[in-house]
This record gives structure tokens, C-alpha cells and sequence, in this order.
């Protein structure tokens, strides 16, 4: 059956909007529904929400607009310069400040955590329902929405109380492809390129899945000479949002070369990249060979400007870590590693969908004609790009299965029609059954640890992460004097969300100092610990013994500090303090 649907609809119909607000509420009600006792219990998914609450925290209180620094952790060295976007924090501030209006900030905070996050998927489902609606059908897009609550990769960076970074990119990710499905270049164009430059501002990662963005619109140039246009708009859009952004969000006070976040060095890439594709386009009509020769001239003008101005950046935004916090720290992030380092439930969400998602891309493809045609091979090597940079790193899942979502929904609707098809109950039950293991692969992973009771105790341990009830064992802290807290990485946010202490480190690379010494105290001889916190004038230990840091150290260390706290053998300079309630967390004095 030849797809090739028409052109003129509106870009947002009543028709579209009903049928994505019937699918968000109902998806919502089920995510608050199965979050509820997170949410009640001021469970965070990941420390980095609880950080991006205390950003918004200090903000509303009159810290700088421009300064994002976290005085609170490392106090002793001038605190924390965060290198995240304020970008992030404009929809947080204003639901709290609103509801502020006539609630407790409190409650207010509380409200955003669960309606923030709801907002962003809502977004996420309008633009990928809305790329479905106008290339395919109605039924389509309401299925690529349903494919979207399906994705497991997906929907864990939208759920309540999920108000990192992540969530974002994934809008902006859509909308960037939004834009290439533009009629008009220049405003297409411009779509694009400023949905690359905000992404980048939330998180310089995306600079992969924005590099092969651009290269389709300069591939389409290559096709047809009268598609510069959409190259030098996506890369003039870019070079102009991305200052825009950077003056508006980070003004003048930092202009320090950082390698992960927008800096200087990534401006005049991306200024060099907007002049040389306009310069270039002057030069037209010319043959293909010079417009290639022309292409390999810009990207060897971007690699000049990295390495003579900021030639560490080459390695990536992490080159700066001290070996110690690489090897004990950010080798152990799971969401950065690739995806054999995976579990096997986990690396079949995320990479089967997506495969068949682009082969239905190429079906779509080979059932479509003229620019639709191209459109869709246009849309397979972004989702083979993205399934690409997910195998490597497997947080960007999370945006490969937003862009599965639409070739997911059609490929639903024929295999439910051809199921409906089937004359024998048995067939169209197993063709079915098929359906749902596509869609979610993990779920016979799921089905087996459940009839295995060994097995499904160790899982939920692992979810459960930890007995250590810190939002109301911490109330012992508030009876104590402030001062900092010694902590592992993982459990630093909290105790700052919890407490007005500050503590040594938290696990965010720019506190690098910080980390290095928390580690090297944790695997050290308690002695040696005790003099550095001594010199710190550090008052308070705390320490959740059954998650997987401490027992990272103590297995590295057996004769450390960790370690002798884990068997019960805490040295004399700590005095223990009885923490009220079934928690297990422990909280020590540190004699002076």
C-alpha cells in the first residue's frame, strides 16, 4: 500500500490535540498511580533531581540568575560551580513560584515534582504524534503514543519526580526533527538549528545526535542544490541560538574554555559553521565535487578551532576527572556505560524496539514516493544514529526511543490488522502475544524473575537500592549543630535536601577535589581520614551501609576506613548517634 498523505494539514489540529490529551491523561494517571509511594515518600529516581531542586531552591531565594554554583557542597573551597543550564530550571521555578502564590513552598515543590515532569512528556507525545499525524494517519499517531509510554528507556526520564535535564533533550530532540518536516527551509531550518542549540545548552552529550541533524540538511543540499537552503538556515539558526542562549542563561561572568558545557570554544564553532555554509552557498551553481570539497573545508575549520583553543576538549567533558574519582565513580554510572555492560533486561529495551523501528523506517520508505521517500530514509539514518550512540552510551535510549515511537506506531497498526485478520483464535492470540514482546522485550526476563523467588528478592533489592529511610532518619540531624557532613557520593543530595549541612562532595564531576577526597578517606586507614577531617572541621558521618558505594570501597580496601564500618569496628574518634526509627542509616559524631 502506497503512504503518501497530504501535505496541506495544519500543523497542530484540533483533531491532533484531542487525540494526544486523551492519551497523556490517561498515561499520566497510570505513571502517578504506579509512582505514588515514591512520590508520598520523597523518593527521588536520582540524586541529580534532588540537585536540580536545590538549584531551583536557591534561586528562589536570590541566588544569581547567572550563578550556579552549590555553596553547600565542598563549603570549605567556594562550593561547587555546576556546569548545568538554567534552561532546565525556568518550568521548576515557574510552577513553584506560582503555586506559591496560595500553597506552602513545600507543597508548591511537591506540585512541580510531579507536574513538571507530566508536562515535558506531554510535549514529547504532541511532537512525536504530530510527525505521525501529518505523514501517516490519526490512528498512527494515538499508537506512536501508546509506543511511547512503552519505552521503558523513555518513560523512566518522565516520570514524577524525574526533573533532571533528560527529559528535555528528548522534547528537543523532536522538535529538531519537527523542524526538517517544515515545508519552508527558513523556518524549518531555523527550528532546527535553535532546538540543537538549546539541547547543547542542557547538555553538551547531544553534540552527536546535533552533528548527524545538521548532516541531513547538508545531505540534502548534496541531493538537490535548491536544498541549501536548508543547511545554511539550520547552521546560521545554530550558531545565532546557541549565543543567544549562552548570554541569556550564562552572561559574561564565566568565559572559561569548560569541555562540558557550551563555552567560548563551542560559539566559534558554531558561528565558523553558520558563515562558511552561507560563504559556501554564494559559490552555487558549482559541481558536486566542490560542494563536497567544500563540506570537508568546514568540518576541518570546526576541528581547527577545537585544537587551538581547547584541544583537551577533544577527549570529551570528562577529561579533567582524577583518575581515582574516574575509576571508583564515573565508571560505575551505569546510564554512561555501553550497553554490554548492561543487564540483559535493560539491553533489549533498548536496542529491539528501536531495530524494528528502523526497519519499519525502510518499510515506510519503500512504501512511500518523491519527497516522502527521502523523508523517511532522511528518518532511518537519525534512528540508526541514535541506536548507535545508545550501544556506546545507554542514556541516549532514551531519545532513540522517542524517534521509534512513530515508526513503532505504524508498525503496530499492521501487525494489529493483520492479526484481526487471522480466521484461528490461537493464531491471532500468538501473533499478539508477538505484538507485546516487540514492544517489550524485557517482559518474559520479567516473568521468569517473578517465578524464580531468589532470584526476584535480589532484584528488588537492587531497585530498592537501599533500607536507609534518609528523609525521616535525617531528623536526627536537625537536633544536632549545622556543620559538614562526611558522606559516600550518592547519598550527598539528599542529606542536603534533607538538612541545612553541608557536606564534602556529591556525585557531579565539577566537585572533583571533593570527591577525590571523600574516596581516598573511605578506602584509607581511619587514621589518615581522621586527620583530614579534622583539618576540615568536618562534624558528622553518615553512611547507609547496604548501598552499592560502601560496599565498593570496603571490597577495595578491606583494611579501610569503609570497610571497618561496615563490620561493625568504628574507630574511637567517632561517637555514635541513636538514629529513631526502622532505618539502618548511621549517623557519627566526629570528636574534635
Amino acid at each position: 500500500m502506497s503512504i503518501f498523505p497530504d501535505r496541506r494539514r495544519p500543523p497542530f489540529a484540533p483533531e491532533l490535540l484531542l487525540r494526544v490529551a486523551l492519551a497523556w491523561v490517561m498515561i499520566c494517571g497510570l505513571l502517578i498511580v504506579t509512582n505514588l509511594g515514591a512520590i508520598m515518600a520523597q523518593r527521588f529516581p536520582d540524586p541529580d533531581d534532588v540537585m536540580r531542586l536545590l538549584e531551583v531552591r536557591d534561586l528562589l531565594a536570590g541566588q544569581s540568575w547567572f550563578d550556579v554554583t552549590q555553596f553547600r557542597v565542598d563549603a570549605i573551597s567556594g562550593g561547587v560551580h555546576m556546569h548545568w543550564s538554567r534552561l532546565v530550571d525556568i518550568p521548576l521555578v515557574a510552577v513553584i513560584g506560582f503555586c506559591s502564590l496560595f500553597m506552602s513552598q513545600h507543597v508548591a515543590e511537591s506540585v512541580a515534582l510531579v507536574l513538571v515532569p507530566l508536562i515535558t512528556f506531554g510535549c514529547a507525545l504532541l511532537l512525536a504524534g504530530r510527525i505521525a499525524w501529518r505523514l501517516i494517519s490519526e490512528e498512527v499517531a494515538g499508537l506512536a503514543c501508546l509506543a511511547m509510554a512503552l519505552s521503558v528507556p523513555l518513560i523512566l526520564q518522565m516520570r514524577p519526580m524525574r526533573i533532571d535535564h533528560h527529559g528535555w533533550q528528548i522534547v528537543l530532540a523532536l522538535a529538531a526533527v519537527n523542524g526538517l518536516m517544515a515545508r519552508n527551509p527558513r523556518t524549518g531550518g531555523w527550528v532546527t538549528g535553535f532546538s540543537i542549540a538549546a539541547w547543547l545548552a542542557i547538555s553538551v552529550e547531544g553534540l552527536p545526535m546535533g552533528a548527524a541533524l545538521c548532516g541531513i540538511a547538508a545531505l540534502r543540499w548534496l541531493r538537490d542544490r535548491r536544498g541549501r537552503e536548508w543547511f545554511v538556515n539550520v547552521m546560521v539558526s545554530l550558531g545565532v541560538s546557541s549565543l543567544a542562549i549562552f548570554l541569556s542563561t550564562r552572561g559574561l561572568t564565566d568565559l572559561a574554555e569548560h569541555c562540558d558545557a557550551i563555552s567560548p570554544v563551542h560559539l566559534a564553532l558554531f558561528a565558523w559553521g553558520g558563515l562558511a555554509a552561507w560563504a559556501l552557498s554564494r559559490f552555487e551553481p558549482m559541481p558536486r565535487s566542490a560542494l563536497v570539497a567544500g563540506f570537508g573545508l568546514i568540518a576541518a575549520g570546526a576541528g581547527a578551532i577545537i585544537y587551538s583553543i581547547a584541544p583537551q576538549c577533544a577527549g570529551g567533558g570528562f577529561v579533567a576527572l582524577d583518575p581515582l574519582v574516574t575509576h571508583y565513580w564515573y565508571s560505575s554510572v551505569g546510564e554512561g556505560l555501553p550497553v554490554w555492560d548492561q543487564s540483559a533486561s535493560l539491553a533489549l529495551q533498548v536496542i529491539i524496539p528501536p531495530l524494528i523501528a528502523l526497519m519499519a523506517t525502510l518499510n515506510l520508505a519503500a512504501n512511500s514516493r518523491d519527497w516522502l521517500r527521502q523523508w523517511w530514509h532522511e528518518y532511518a539514518l537519525l534512528l540508526a544514529a541514535s541506536l548507535l550512540l545508545t550501544v556506546f552510551v545507554v542514556r541516549a535510549g532514551a531519545v532513540s526511543g522517542a524517534l521509534a515511537a512513530v515508526p513503532l506506531g505504524w508498525q503496530l497498526s499492521q501487525w494489529v490488522r493483520t492479526a484481526r485478520n487471522m480466521r484461528q483464535p490461537g493464531k491471532r492470540v500468538l501473533a499478539l502475544a508477538g505484538v507485546v514482546i516487540a514492544l517489550l522485550p524485557a517482559f518474559p526476563l520479567t516473568v521468569l524473575t517473578m517465578a524464580m523467588p531468589a532470584r526476584a528478592s535480589a532484584s528488588a533489592l537492587q531497585l530498592a537500592g537501599t533500607q536507609c529511610d534518609i528523609p525521616r532518619s535525617s531528623d536526627i540531624l536537625a537536633t544536632l549543630p549545622e556543620g559538614e557532613i562526611f558522606a559516600p557520593l550518592d547519598i550527598g543530595p539528599q542529606l542536603l535536601y534533607q538538612t541545612r549541612d553541608t557536606v564534602i562532595a556529591t556525585g557531579h564531576h565539577r566537585g572533583n577535589n571533593g570527591m577525590r577526597a571523600v574516596i581516598e578517606m573511605f578506602i584509607g586507614s581511619p587514621a589518615s581520614a581522621y586527620a583530614e577531617l579534622k583539618a576540615r572541621g568536618t562534624r558528622y558521618l553518615v553512611l547507609c551501609p547496604d548501598l552499592v558505594e560502601p560496599s565498593r570501597y570496603a571490597d577495595a580496601a578491606p583494611d579501610g576506613l569503609m570497610a571497618q564500618l561496615l563490620k561493625g569496628r568504628e574507630p574511637d574518634w567517632l561517637e555514635p548517634v541513636p538514629v529513631p526509627g526502622p532505618g539502618n542509616m548511621k549517623v557519627w559524631i566526629i570528636r574534635s
